[in-house]
């Protein structure tokens, strides 16, 4: 892959910067203390109906996933720099604000509170004999994983449904593709098509072609409504051909319960 097709992938606004959600991953863990949370207790706050009233963030932290939750992945929190690094993109369409908005961790719809983890897949590492060839596979292989962005929104109301509702119509509005600008660059997101993916309440799932510089990549959207919160997944892959990260979907809704 040429560089600046890496370096586009890895800043460019097809979502939040793969080269900071791995470092990220890789240098900031969970707390130990909610490794070792029992996961009853951790359950405990689940979702309220639509309609009823919002968890806070702190009630959200007990339910996202943490690295106990899931093996054969890196777990960790999203700083205020990571957010910080989503908020000034743009969109040529207007319709497609509400993609945008969960591809950029800030959610589907208006939550009144997130909390957004940063999942990426642990491929298996060579073994201790591997020649320099398997080695360097292994690397590239490193370079390919899905990494995965988890936010879960709460909402008053039926801000959870509106939420799930605006996404569906977004995704049928934007099937032709649309223009994200980010940090300068602008990323063309060329397809936007209906995936498969049943859990919760309701959900609603699509696969999103990006144009990395004449080829053609592979994202994936997610979202996930459980009461009165919206949990939305949004994937992508330093090699540009991501996976929907269904192992990460199904430990967070088991969370939820």
């Amino acid at each position: 892959m040429r560089r600046t097709t890496v370096r586009r992938t890895a800043v460019a606004a097809t979502a939040v910067s793969l080269a900071l959600l791995v470092s990220a991953c890789g240098s900031k863990k969970e707390d130990s203390s909610a490794k070792d949370e029992p996961k009853a207790k951790a359950s405990s706050g689940a979702p309220a109906a639509p309609g009823g009233k919002a968890l806070s963030k702190a009630e959200l932290d007990k339910v996202v996933l943490t690295q106990a939750d899931l093996q054969g992945h890196k777990v960790a929190e999203a700083t205020e720099a990571d957010l910080a690094a989503t908020k000034d993109v743009s969109s040529d369409k207007a319709e497609c604000k509400p993609l945008v908005d969960a591809m950029m961790m800030h959610g589907a719809g208006t939550p009144a509170a997130t909390a957004t983890r940063k999942i990426v897949a642990v491929p298996q590492a060579p073994a201790a004999d591997a020649s320099a060839e398997e080695k360097m596979k292994a690397g590239l292989g490193a370079l390919g994983a899905t990494v995965t962005a988890d936010t879960l929104g709460s909402h008053d109301g039926q801000g959870a449904t509106e939420a799930v509702a605006g996404l569906k119509k977004a995704g049928t509005d934007c099937a032709g593709g649309f223009t994200l600008t980010a940090g300068g660059e602008k990323t063309k997101i060329t397809k936007v098509e209906s995936a498969s993916y049943t859990a919760g309440d309701e959900a609603v799932a699509f696969t999103l072609t990006v144009d990395l510089e004449g080829q053609a990549g592979t994202a994936h959207m997610v979202a996930v409504r459980k009461g009165s919160t919206v949990a939305t997944f949004y994937s992508q892959s330093l090699a540009g051909k991501a996976e929907q990260p269904k192992a990460v979907i199904d430990a967070q809704m088991k969370k939820l319960g």
